[in-house]
């Protein structure tokens, strides 16, 4: 197959390109000097005379605070620009695959949220996000990938690749006990896309993330533990004690449920951080 892959120096995008080079697949790679998706005109014209059987979208503006105070930007890549690509793929016949997040969850639960939970954003980006789902549907053959506290690749700058290299370091670490999530590592959420897609699972949304869920807290220290790094370099942090101009959703667990049932089992959050750790031994 010939598949576009956008934002390919992301820590997503970069990971999703190798992966899908290294199972014979014709990749192309764009990244934001090479095409600017926000620009519609641009985007038919580059994307479109690659005429691309998958189109896989990990371009993504991420900061979730900045976009309180400038919402403009992550409006046009999270939400308008997906719209673009959803047209051109139903144009071209090809498939589309999006990544979308937790946070489009207020977090006001006690148990896994599954795909047939109403999105409650509670933030800019978050809303930017949720619109971006909607969009992508106009694509008639796409998945919606939720990911949540994404983690590890090559250019990994997640919340967990940087507590890993301050324990490397020595250095002291502090961890939500009260925000459960449900880790998504890179390598697991490259392999699911590659099966949904190859096995032309059904259309829709899904929830993409290691099976299970825990307190940042419990993630860091089991982190830490295979590190074999002393505790007493982790400390516990509470959400309320933090001043940030976004809000972030407290219990943002993801069921994978319905990735089960397509057949997609994916390795529990520990098995996923061991993984990591020893990527990182080796590397």
């Amino acid at each position: 197959m010939k598949v576009v892959v956008t934002g390919a120096t992301g820590q997503l995008g970069a990971a999703t390109a190798d992966a899908w080079e290294a199972a014979g697949h014709d990749v192309i790679r764009f990244t934001r000097c090479d095409l600017d998706i926000t620009d519609y005109a641009a985007v038919r014209r580059v994307i479109g005379a690659a005429a691309p059987d998958v189109i896989i979208n990990c371009a993504a503006d991420n900061r979730v605070d900045a976009a309180e105070s400038s919402p403009l930007p992550p409006l046009a890549v999270n939400a308008l620009a997906v719209g673009s690509l959803a047209r051109l793929s139903a144009d071209l016949d090809a498939t589309l695959v999006h990544y979308s997040t937790d946070f489009v969850f207020d977090g006001e639960t006690d148990r896994p949220y599954l795909e047939t939970d109403l999105p409650n954003p509670r933030s800019v980006y978050a809303m930017t996000k949720s619109l971006g789902e909607m969009l992508a549907v106009d694509a008639p053959r796409h998945y919606v990938l939720r990911v949540e506290s994404l983690f590890g690749g090559k250019t990994g700058g997640s919340s967990i690749d940087r507590l890993w290299a301050a324990l490397s370091s020595g250095q002291p670490v502090r961890a939500f006990s009260d925000r459960v999530v449900s880790p998504s590592f890179v390598d697991d959420v490259v392999l699911a896309t590659h099966r949904l897609v190859e096995r032309q699972a059904p259309a829709g949304l899904y929830h993409c993330v290691n099976t299970g869920h825990a307190t940042w807290f419990e993630v860091i220290d089991h982190l830490r533990q295979l590190g074999g790094y002393p505790r007493s370099l982790l400390s516990a942090l509470r959400a309320a004690d933090t001043n940030v101009p976004a809000p972030r959703p407290l219990f943002a667990a993801l069921s994978n449920s319905k990735l089960l049932r397509a057949g997609i089992v994916m390795p529990t959050w520990q098995d996923a951080v061991a993984q990591f750790v020893s990527k990182r031994w080796r590397g």
